[in-house]
């Protein structure tokens, strides 16, 4: 009995990826992309493991985007209430 799954131990072809990247560059469609090559369970190996990994690192840089603008927030207010306070 054949099945036409895709095995998930092949190799990704060059043009493969190629269009992996160029999809998952688009803003929205790329993140759609990313969650279904990551979770999808159609997607090869390498395929399914870079996913992950793009998805982990893009976490991990809003959850320091937050942090930095958070700590960069608090430090401009606390220049802006020293300088009111400030007497010529």
């Amino acid at each position: 009995m054949a099945t036409n799954s895709v095995s998930t131990d092949q190799t990704v072809s060059l043009g493969d990826w190629i269009l992996t990247m160029i999809l998952s560059g688009i803003p929205l469609v790329g993140l759609i992309m990313l969650f279904v090559w990551a979770f999808g369970g159609g997607a090869k190996a390498s395929k399914q493991n870079y996913a992950r990994a793009v998805l982990i690192l893009a976490i991990i840089g809003i959850i320091l985007g937050v942090l930095s603008s958070i700590l960069f927030a608090g430090i401009f207010t606390a220049i802006a209430d020293n300088m009111q306070n400030i007497s010529y």
